[in-house]
């Protein structure tokens, strides 16, 4: 056998090497570049390179199609026919797939398909590095400790299918989290920044917001449980509505296991869940947030079917102007629900019409508010109502008139985003932003700032 290393040949190697009736190859290469830091200084930079290999067979029997999967990673040409043969083992040996389908064809191929994949590297920090520099010094000088990392990863995925279908995928996820603290580490404050390319974050202007939060906590105000008009930063709202997204199978909601489940029978697809004009969409083509536009799926499950891979994605309202539009299928349980195809896309907009940034809509205020810095732990406590639990993070800030007076403690809440939706009062401009507690699994989102009058603020927290 000739020797292959270049992802597009693996991929057409493990193709040829197939016995089954039907085999999909996804291959991975992976590169990442890294910056951490601690009071004020950098601590670690580094650089890897991988690759990782799914292979996808299928089986037509008599009584369905069955599919095997396996993925292996650190791939060479000497590993693909084991590789293969353990997937088409893996197939042979399983029962009927429920979600079989017909493997997608047609889809004109990637005229990129063939280049080498797209790396990162320690150049994307060029212009970062030395302003984080900057930053240090004049958190140093102002009596304030940073700490926190950068990272960025590039992934080239190459997709073949014995259908023909060759295509590709780059795509660049950065995230960046900076978090100030008190020399005697009292006070804590947190930012966080999701990019593409490091271009676009700004160490200095996110210091300073940093700064103004930690003499914000010079003062502290101790206030009890209870329901408050807490304004939600975009990462907030986007962490709530990212736990949404993914709990909007419509399967799930046909069967009547979900908050968007209609009581006797069906969905609510239609109804309305927000007196403000809301729109929650998805597109891969959302600039500054693109994504794949096919779907990549290494496996099955509630909202992706390894049979779709290839699939064209398309600009997707979930939500248009307060009323549920789509819920997340795939083909196979598109059929089953009756409803179109809408299978996930990687990224979550939403759009609220207002104009005001955060700190606007601080000054607003009339009488007494919260307002959040971030969620963190959030967990399911019901699946019906999608009511969540989980801690406020990094600063509580009080705002009487328009202006914060002082820092809170901490809050566990009890809260269920649908029903967020249906309460808020206002929302804010739309801007991109890093959930905090999903940044490792979905980063693309922009939010607004979400006015909620009554969040409920359920117990007293010693989170930080």
């Amino acid at each position: 056998m000739s020797r292959v290393s270049k992802p597009y040949e693996i991929v057409e190697r493990a193709l040829e090497l197939s016995t089954t009736d039907g085999l999909v190859v996804i291959a991975d290469e992976h590169s990442s570049a890294n910056l951490r830091w601690a009071g004020n200084a950098l601590t670690t930079n580094g650089v890897t390179r991988g690759r990782t290999l799914t292979v996808i067979a299928t089986v037509d029997g008599a009584e369905g199609t069955a599919s095997g999967v396996v993925s292996r990673s650190a791939v060479t040409a000497d590993d693909l026919e084991p590789l293969v043969r353990a997937a088409e083992a893996a197939a042979r040996g399983a029962g009927p797939a429920e979600d079989a389908q017909p493997l997608v064809s047609r889809v004109p191929s990637s005229p990129d398909f063939t280049d080498a994949p797209a790396e990162t590297g320690s150049e994307v920090f060029a212009d970062f590095a030395p302003a984080l520099g900057d930053a240090f010094a004049r958190a140093r000088s102002g009596g304030r400790e940073l700490y926190g990392f950068a990272n960025h990863e590039l992934t080239s995925t190459y997709l073949g299918t014995s259908t023909g279908l060759r295509l590709r995928h780059d795509q660049p996820t950065g995230t960046l989290e900076l978090n100030a603290k008190s020399p005697d580490r009292t006070r804590s404050a947190w930012a966080g920044r999701s990019t593409r390319d490091f271009k676009d974050v700004d160490p200095a202007a996110m210091d300073a917001e940093l700064a103004q939060r930690l003499r914000w906590a010079e003062r502290r105000i101790d206030l009890p449980a209870g329901r408050y008009e807490t304004l939600l930063p975009p990462t907030a709202v986007a962490d709530l509505l990212i736990y949404q997204l993914w709990s909007s199978t419509a399967r799930d909601a046909v069967e009547g296991r979900t908050v968007f489940s209609q009581p006797g029978g069906g969905t609510r697809l239609g109804e309305t869940l927000a007196p403000l004009p809301l729109t929650l969409r998805s597109d891969p083509h959302a600039p500054g947030l693109e994504s794949a536009p096919f779907v990549i799926a290494h496996s099955s499950g509630d909202s992706a079917s390894v049979f779709d891979n290839g699939l064209p994605l398309a600009p997707t309202d979930w939500i248009r102007d307060g009323k549920l539009e789509r819920l997340t299928t795939t083909r196979h349980s598109a059929a089953l629900t009756g409803l179109p195809v809408a299978p996930a896309v990687d990224n979550l907009v939403l759009d609220g019409g207002g104009e005001r940034s955060l700190e606007e809509m601080v000054a607003a205020t009339t009488g007494r508010a919260l307002l959040l810095t971030c969620l963190w732990y959030i967990r399911e406590v019901d699946p019906a109502t999608l009511l969540l639990t989980g801690l406020t993070r990094d600063g509580v800030y009080l705002v009487e008139d328009g202006q914060v007076v002082g820092e809170v403690n901490n809050f566990r809440f009890n809260e269920s985003p649908v029903d967020l939706l249906s309460r808020a009062s206002e929302a804010g401009r739309t801007e991109k932003t890093l959930p905090r507690e999903w940044g490792d699994w979905f980063t693309r989102a922009a939010m607004p700032a979400l006015r909620i009058p009554d969040f409920n603020m359920s117990s007293v927290s010693q989170g930080v």
